[in-house]
């Protein structure tokens, strides 16, 4: 499941672009490979973050992975509700499962991620 309408980085972060802020999250191949999710370290509104820098974890029964900022910017939300569910990345990665929404410092970067069929060929390889 690779939505068309999003960009996707190599660390398997997806953006959903065309809005200011953008909301980020991540790709189903990132929670199916990471299996039960069961906790969530966000960044607080008004953090900082660079392109390529880790600003979150996701702690899963099988493993703790870094989550990275897809563009650099400014957090201005995180998904508080995954503070009690943060199985719902495993349920609905592209939905209520988000991480944050960010205000990139520059909105042309967001062009230089891959697309759906980048992503896919990514994960297919």
């Amino acid at each position: 499941m690779i939505p068309e309408n999003l960009r996707y980085t190599a660390e398997h972060e997806w953006v959903a672009a065309g809005a200011d802020p953008v909301r980020v999250g991540i790709t189903d191949f990132a929670q199916d490979a990471l299996g039960d999710i069961v906790y969530v370290q966000l960044p607080e509104p008004g953090t900082t973050v660079a392109a390529g820098d880790a600003f979150g974890e996701v702690e899963s029964t099988k493993s703790v992975s870094e989550i990275y900022a897809p563009v650099s910017g400014v957090v201005v939300a995180r998904n508080e509700a995954l503070g009690d569910s943060p199985d719902l990345i495993n349920t609905d990665p592209y939905g209520e499962g988000w991480l944050v929404e960010l205000r990139p410092s520059d909105p042309a970067s967001l062009t230089s991620l891959l697309d759906a069929d980048g992503y896919r060929k990514l994960t297919e390889s």
